[in-house]
């Protein structure tokens, strides 16, 4: 995978709103997270990770967007792939963790079937896997 650029992503524009709503895609998403739990506990950087994400999708009218579930799964994952990883840095998470970076729709289907993520219930509160991803068998 090509190194891409740092995102244009800080926890002060994010938390603040005054990021790019225009720019931030997943990647930048995947970006933030990184950098919440770069300064804090998984607990304690969800928490903050998923008011700023509300806030900001209320401002720039996208609040239906958001999704509890989906949030909440990605700061786990990239939580324990950052304790697993040798290197620290945002550039190696990124080539080493491509899946969660380039290929989310697969990570999802590989753990939450289509009928539970599509659920009123998952984009309100977060919910286990419904499936067993084939490498767990």
């Amino acid at each position: 995978m090509k190194s891409a650029p740092t995102p244009a992503v800080s926890i002060e524009a994010f938390e603040d709103g005054t990021i790019d709503a225009e720019a931030f895609n997943h990647e930048s998403h995947v970006y933030a997270a990184w950098l919440y739990l770069d300064c804090w506990p998984l607990n304690e950087a969800i928490v903050k990770f998923c008011a700023a994400l509300r806030r900001l999708t209320i401002k720039i009218g996208a609040e239906t967007k958001y999704h509890e579930t989906i949030t909440w799964f990605f700061m786990i994952l990239i939580s324990e792939r950052r304790a697993q990883a040798e290197q620290t840095s945002w550039f190696a998470f990124r080539r080493d963790n491509s899946d969660l970076v380039c290929n989310a729709g697969k990570t999802l289907d590989r753990y939450y079937s289509k009928e539970l993520l599509g659920s009123e219930q998952a984009r309100q509160q977060f919910l286990l896997p419904d499936k067993v991803a084939k490498s767990d068998v």
